[in-house]
């Protein structure tokens, strides 16, 4: 067996895994599915019924599409960071003295975050179909598109994270620092194309930013009301995303296998 068939075996079974110990916790598949109903339903309809008639555009559709993103990242990057445990429990020592690429590891629990994700997902768009958000055949498939390069932003995110923390506590703790901050600042929840000072600093700052304004982008081009909701050239927006995942991965993992070693 070559090096490239064992990686891909490597990556094709720690995926596997990861799938199978998120069906065994009914409490993760309870949250990823309590979720949307908490952010659409309760957050999304407030902010819909005070400040959506100002907006210009409609604003549970301008949510949803933030909601996406941002659920899928947190579903990725929290999937992610339980290498952290693993860690704890030794598995990843006995993987890392495997004759595998280090690489082939990561990948393997990004890959499977991404899969458990889809789940969150399709809460999402049964949500929105609950709540009558406007959604067209086309914007489903872009948001299909986008599934996959959201989520190993996420994770090569939850990698770089990992990489500077010791235990499953500090992990936990720290997750919520990194994810919560970019819900607000990244135009998730309310459009940032008007921020300025501070605000706009940090909100440029926010990888999530460059993500959700690129889901934008492919769905209102062409609409009326773009100039009012998208920041960047989608050309931008892929660029920056698939830049600084490149370098979470690889910055990440060369940080996470030292530290790994060094247990």
């Amino acid at each position: 067996m070559n090096k490239f068939t064992r990686d891909l075996n490597a990556i094709v079974a720690i995926a596997a895994r990861e799938v199978m110990n998120f069906t065994r916790t009914p409490s993760q598949i309870v949250f990823v599915l309590i979720f949307p109903v908490i952010f659409l339903g309760v957050l999304g309809g407030n902010l819909e019924q005070n400040l959506g008639g100002d907006v210009g555009f409609n604003f549970m559709q301008f949510m949803f599409f933030g909601v996406v993103v941002s659920t899928l990242y947190q579903t990725t990057f929290t999937s992610v960071i339980k290498l952290v445990e693993d860690r704890e429990n030794d598995f990843t020592q006995e993987i890392f003295v495997a004759p595998i690429s280090r690489y082939a590891v990561i990948l393997g629990k990004i890959f499977g975050g991404t899969i458990t994700s889809f789940l969150s997902l399709v809460g999402l768009l049964v949500m929105a179909l609950v709540l009558q958000i406007p959604l067209t055949a086309a914007d489903v498939g872009r948001v299909l598109l986008m599934w996959p390069v959201i989520c190993i932003a996420a994770g090569t995110l939850g990698i770089l994270f990992i990489s500077i923390v010791n235990d499953s506590r500090t992990a936990d703790t720290g997750s919520f620092l990194i994810i919560i901050p970019q819900m607000f600042l990244a135009g998730i929840m309310t459009p940032v194309t008007q921020s300025t000072g501070v605000l706009a600093v940090l909100a440029h700052l926010m990888p999530m930013t460059y993500l959700a304004d690129l889901v934008r982008n492919l769905v209102y081009a062409g609409r009326p009301e773009f100039s009012q909701i998208v920041l960047y050239n989608p050309l931008f927006d892929l660029a920056v995303s698939v830049g600084l995942a490149g370098i979470f991965l690889v910055i990440g993992t060369m940080l996470f296998t030292r530290s790994s070693r060094a247990r």
